[in-house]
């Protein structure tokens, strides 16, 4: 007993955590301090003095459970602001393909290069990549954006059927042809004519391309009268074409009218600084499928995502989001919530060189890239600095216009001039 120690050792005791108990069973919190009365070196006795801390120790609970929230809660405020300033620059990025990562940006200025010309394009990369919306990213950057892109899977046409399928057919031209039929090149005039998969087209239907590409014209099978080809054409494939040139699988002459201008997709894991940016992408576009609150990762669960070999690259993680919207339990998904074969897969170590900052400016990107303007309500309370920095990137990005950044952020134009002024944001080359 701290308070009998006393008259033995003459040791004042002090004792911060005991209970005592009253008279109805109550528990009441007590620190007290035992002093010994000394009187010429005798220990005589001692005072004790207790003090009820229960309020003190219900404010200090309280005042750590604040705390525990508040770190949380900055924490979250943290990525969610880097999201709101991802998400300026993805309202303005090249048609829905999201990333900062070097090789990407390497794309999108190939985009900006060759889109404006009527060059052909060979788009190469691994399946899952992302060919169709490299396609599609450079058909509505060209000046044919205002006509069709028409996408021809060139593995699924039979070869009996391709003349057809490609120039289309008269009335009567072949048994069963009851009504004249539009081909693919027709759709496509004016416009582009996107040929995926242009390695699996077999030889013989290879050879009744070549021609098109080389004379600009064609016939309805059946009709008598040439049509004019006024079509780009961008065609993409997973395999080498040089290979099969020289396995005499491919034709020289057209993979050389093809190959104009070249541009390879990198692999995810050669981008993994937009593997955050991708997942919360995929999972809000998930979660707004079937009608939920989209989960959140963990930074850890991010990190792990980073590490992982993807060997089906966008696509395969695009599924994992799926899988993670619906099976995955928490709002936070931590990486024992990712599907198992995530689980099985065998990290890289080799990631060390990641551009983190990168990584959460995609994560940003991703996060936000589903909302529509105005829904961006979290930036009433966000810190002041994140907001500068926010605000600094949407006028940035809306060439320094007040009106089109105000509309991006959510804000009415009023309000985003007060917070330029409140923040101390230099007004240079803003316009109303």
């Amino acid at each position: 007993c701290p308070i009998f120690s006393v008259f033995h050792d003459g040791v004042v005791q002090v004792v911060e955590d005991d209970i005592f108990w009253s008279k109805f069973g109550v528990p009441i919190d007590v620190e007290y301090t035992s002093t010994p009365i000394l009187v010429n070196g005798y220990i005589l006795g001692a005072v004790v003095i207790f003090r009820d801390v229960s309020q003190k120790k219900a404010y200090k609970k309280a005042l750590l459970e604040a705390l525990a929230e508040v770190e949380s809660l900055k924490d979250r405020l943290e990525m969610e602001n880097a999201y709101l300033q991802e998400e300026i620059k993805s309202k303005f990025n090249h048609h829905r393909i999201i990333g900062s990562s070097a090789p990407l940006q390497n794309i999108l200025q190939q985009i900006d290069l060759v889109a404006p010309t009527k060059a052909t394009v060979l788009i190469t990369g691994e399946s899952g990549t992302g060919k169709e919306l490299l396609a599609r990213a450079i058909h509505e950057s060209s000046g044919r954006s205002g006509r069709s892109l028409i996408r021809v899977n060139c593995a699924a046409i039979p070869q009996d059927l391709f003349e057809s399928e490609f120039f289309g057919h008269v009335k009567g031209a072949f048994t069963g042809a009851n009504q004249r039929r539009t081909g693919r090149f027709e759709q496509a005039e004016g416009g582009t004519l996107f040929l995926d998969e242009i390695g699996d087209m077999p030889p013989e239907t290879q050879t009744r391309l070549l021609r098109v590409l080389s004379d600009s014209e064609y016939y309805r099978v059946g009709g008598i009268e040439p049509l004019k080809a006024n079509v780009r054409i961008i065609a993409a494939t997973h395999q080498d074409l040089e290979e099969l040139v020289a396995e005499n699988k491919f034709r020289e002459d057209l993979f050389h009218r093809l190959n104009v201008i070249r541009i390879r997709l990198p692999t995810l894991s050669e981008r993994r600084e937009d593997i955050p940016g991708l997942a919360a992408h995929f999972l809000l576009k998930a979660a707004d499928e079937i009608e939920e609150e989209p989960k959140l990762l963990r930074p850890e669960t991010i990190a792990y995502l980073c590490e992982l070999p993807w060997p089906g690259n966008v696509r395969q993680l695009e599924n994992a989001c799926r899988w993670i919207a619906v099976m995955a339990t928490a709002q936070e998904v931590m990486i024992e919530d990712l599907p198992p074969e995530l689980l099985q897969e065998k990290p890289n170590q080799s990631t060390g060189g990641i551009d983190w900052e990168r990584a959460l400016r995609s994560w940003a990107s991703g996060r936000l890239s589903s909302l529509k303007q105005g829904d961006a309500g979290i930036l009433e309370d966000a810190l002041p600095r994140f907001e500068r920095i926010m605000i600094q990137e949407a006028l940035k990005q809306t060439g320094g216009r007040k009106r089109e950044a105000s509309l991006l952020l959510g804000w009415g134009r009023n309000t985003l001039t007060r917070k330029i002024s409140d923040l101390g944001i230099a007004d240079e080359n803003l316009e109303g």
